[in-house]
């Protein structure tokens, strides 16, 4: 854990009491300030008094003898309208505050030759995948590395800061929303598309929010930021002309003039006076298809930037194991193969993932993004067959239309079945591709269950075939 210091002696709310929550209010406890808590749900107080926490009903609360508001990532702070106990905080003039803002005033107060690193990568997606492969890139090359963030391990969870120590963290927009002094030394931004635009209003917002990343930043520091949208493209030519990091922009569709780029799988480096050739991605199974360049570009450039030789980061992306959930192959029964894309929980990312195969045998849906997946209709003709599950079965046939076979199994266990019966009937080597292009909260807690729902309705599958002789 990472003790919160910057708050000693000071009362500090925190409203909402999920993993973050929790995590922030112990270690705020163990830097010497008082945690006030409260939640919308008895059970989660419940469990917080168990561990000695002091539980404070904020709606009653004498807000001018608190210092702060720390708020949970999930609780909205401006859109569709600021949370109550927001409202509450700024009506008497009390800093609203995220875990990674307590993290950056932990790290700022120490002495910069003491200092740890920080490496942090947002974008709406390629983030996890981007944070893991920098992280592994990092161990493989023997630094002591600690990855977290909105990906596995909470940020504060992580352990105590020191010396040598690089810290790799995956912050959502949310999070960055709630940040004031973030300076992270190596700051990624992969893209953006249409996402979250209930919590941020527009999609203006949601890019003020991803730019947060940058604010703090230094001529020392370094921005890694993709040039494959539109909106990127646009960000980087306003940073080119005002922003004092030094920046890296990437692509994965065409040569830069300077930057880091891959053409068919291959990665050029051309920051220096001339493009140097580094990597063929086509050579590295856990890294294929054009989003999974982009993310090596990403990779390479952050490694890069805290030092890591060119050698050091072809050895880590060749051995990168990949992502749990994320173009993740689980198995194979007979002649076809499965692969786990939970991770997809918006149209873009599913594209991502489409893109990497010729045809497939498609498991969609749960409850839909804005937009549904009206800008996959590129990508329908190489559907063999669409299996929908969950609250967009019905809205992701209309949108399917004629362009590829579809059957509403409504569950992920009867869709798995289902695709594999179709599958295998070819003889051929198929795929079972489970993309879903939607949030999973309609039937399961989050994409890791859903992932994992995929992963153990296939072992059935396996194990009864196996029964069967």
């Amino acid at each position: 854990m990472i003790p919160v210091k910057s708050f000693a002696g000071k009362r500090v709310a925190i409203f909402g009491l999920g993993k973050s929550g929790l995590t922030a209010a112990r270690a705020l406890k163990a830097g010497g300030a008082e945690p006030l808590l409260w939640d919308d749900k008895p059970q989660s107080m419940l469990a917080a008094s168990k561990e000695g926490f002091t539980i404070e009903n904020l709606k009653v609360a004498d807000w001018s003898e608190i210092d702060a508001l720390l708020l949970s990532p999930g609780v909205p702070l401006t859109h569709p309208e600021p949370h109550w106990t927001v409202k509450a905080a700024q009506a008497a003039s009390v800093p609203v505050l995220g875990d990674i803002e307590l993290f950056a005033r932990t790290i700022n107060a120490i002495p910069e030759a003491r200092r740890p690193k920080t490496v942090a990568i947002t974008g709406t997606n390629g983030k996890s995948t981007t944070t893991a492969l920098i992280g592994h890139i990092l161990k493989a090359a023997g630094k002591d590395v600690h990855v977290g963030g909105n990906i596995g391990i909470g940020i504060l969870d992580l352990p105590d800061m020191h010396a040598g120590t690089i810290y790799v963290i995956e912050t959502s927009s949310y999070q960055l929303d709630l940040t004031q002094s973030f300076r992270p030394d190596v700051a990624v931004l992969m893209n953006f598309s249409p996402d979250h635009l209930d919590r941020h209003g527009d999609m203006d917002g949601y890019i003020a929010a991803k730019k947060r990343i940058f604010m703090n930043q230094t001529a020392d520091q370094t921005a890694v930021i993709g040039t494959d949208d539109h909106w990127s493209q646009g960000l980087v030519t306003e940073m080119t002309a005002h922003s004092p990091m030094k920046l890296v922009p990437i692509s994965s569709r065409r040569t830069l003039g300077r930057g880091v780029y891959a053409l068919n799988g291959v990665i050029y480096d051309a920051t220096a006076e001339r493009a140097r050739q580094i990597i063929d991605l086509k050579t590295v199974r856990t890294l294929t298809g054009r989003h999974n360049w982009q993310n090596a570009c990403a990779a390479y450039s952050a490694c890069r930037a805290v030092g890591l030789s060119v050698e050091a980061i072809v050895a880590g992306l060749h051995s990168f194991p990949g992502l749990d959930h994320r173009m993740q192959e689980i198995g194979r029964i007979k002649n076809v193969r499965f692969i786990n894309d939970s991770k997809a929980t918006n149209a873009d990312a599913a594209r991502q993932a489409m893109s990497s195969f010729e045809s497939f045998f498609w498991i969609a849906g749960g409850r839909a993004k804005a937009g549904g997946i009206e800008e996959l209709t590129d990508l329908f003709p190489r559907v063999r067959h669409a299996f929908l599950i969950g609250e967009a079965a019905e809205l992701f046939e209309k949108t399917i239309g004629a362009a590829a076979v579809c059957t509403q199994s409504r569950h992920l266990f009867t869709a798995v079945a289902q695709a594999y019966a179709e599958a295998e009937k070819s003889g051929r080597e198929e795929i079972v591709l489970l993309s879903p292009a939607c949030a999973s909260q309609d039937q399961f807690t989050d994409f890791e269950a859903r992932g994992n729902a995929f992963k153990d309705a296939v072992a059935e599958i396996s194990k009864s075939i196996v029964a069967a002789g």
